[in-house]
């Protein structure tokens, strides 16, 4: 009788290119983990360095090193993805180093509630000396975003999760249409499209994941993560956020940078009612037609509107959170904070 070999629990799906002088590290985060029951699938995207003499080098069953069918990051993911053997796939990255109990952790998590498709853990930035306080910010609101309500109501703000983090169902992720390759961030765009097709996605409260900043990194180099590619990821799928249909809108900050955060929803046909400004010399201006008015002119619109605040100070932010909460506004139902 022919023999038939069962799927492991999880897959571990770890693109690199050129990555020996982290890869041995990350490789030995994942044979540390408390659950053993997993394939690591490594796509080798063209390395010119050690890399793949690295892991040819590990005697264990687990790793399978498979060729990118084309050079890119989306190509080796998708590549991956469908070399994936088990129904749980974790993401992993070639310079970042996981904690020994989280394969373990968002498995039972996964296994405990089905209606969740993607499961992300908190992350440490590492090394500590090359975190900027931008990104300090950051990883501050990264990890206060847990529940699928908080996902739902903070994704336009920025990515949610660290990529190398997450561990989704393969089959809902293929089914959605895997990576897709574009001038955005694959892995944000992900995100929105996961949670525009109805899909629960939620985050332990608790760092399983040693998340390395570096110079080098892809999201520092290239064009997909520049800033204008998150804008222009966000306003593609705000614009079709039903939250904001069938109300008149406000944007909430004139400054300068904040109008051309905006203009690209601006530009799919999205006019405001009105601007919003705390800054005196601001009120009264007008932008493309549309006057700059206080925050009181919220209270004393016909319809209530629908607030996009799309300053992004994290001070300036909580003063427009603080206010519009203060006079009935509810986040997620009558306001949206845009990063």
């Amino acid at each position: 009788m022919e023999r038939v070999e069962r799927a492991p629990l999880v897959s571990v799906l770890l693109p690199f290119h050129n990555a020996v002088d982290t890869l041995a590290d990350c490789i030995e985060s994942i044979r540390a983990q408390t659950l053993a029951d997993y394939e690591i699938i490594a796509v080798n995207d063209f390395s010119t360095d050690d890399s793949l003499h690295l892991l040819q080098a590990y005697n264990d069953d687990r790793l399978k090193i498979i060729d990118n069918t084309h050079r890119g990051l989306v190509p080796a993911l998708n590549t991956g993805l469908a070399c994936c053997a088990a129904p749980l796939v974790a993401r992993m990255d070639a310079d970042d180093i996981m904690y020994p109990e989280r394969l373990l952790k968002q498995y039972e998590y996964m296994r405990a509630h089905h209606d969740v498709v993607l499961l992300a853990a908190q992350a440490r930035k590492f090394p500590e000396a090359s975190i900027r306080n931008g990104y300090r910010e950051y990883m501050r609101w990264q990890n206060s975003v847990l529940s699928h309500d908080d996902i739902h109501k903070q994704i336009y703000i920025e990515s949610p999760f660290a990529h190398p983090s997450v561990m989704f169902r393969r089959d809902s992720v293929i089914a959605a249409g895997a990576y897709r390759h574009g001038e955005f961030p694959e892995d944000y765009e992900l995100w929105l499209r996961l949670l525009h097709t109805g899909h629960r996605m939620e985050k332990l409260s608790e760092i399983l994941l040693d998340w390395r900043e570096s110079e080098n990194r892809l999201s520092r180099v290239s064009d997909n993560y520049s800033r204008n590619a998150f804008d222009m990821i966000r306003a593609d799928y705000l614009s079709r956020d039903e939250r904001i249909h069938d109300r008149p809108i406000a944007f909430w900050g004139a400054g300068r940078k904040t109008r051309q955060r905006a203009r690209h929803l601006l530009e799919k046909g999205y006019e405001p009612a009105a601007w919003i400004d705390i800054d005196p010399n601001k009120i009264g201006n007008r932008i493309n037609g549309i006057e700059v008015v206080e925050p009181a002119w919220l209270q004393q619109a016909g319809d209530k509107p629908f607030v996009l605040n799309y300053v992004t100070n994290h001070g300036a932010r909580d003063i427009a959170r603080t206010y519009l909460q203060r006079i009935g506004y509810v986040l997620g139902k009558d306001f949206l904070e845009v990063g």
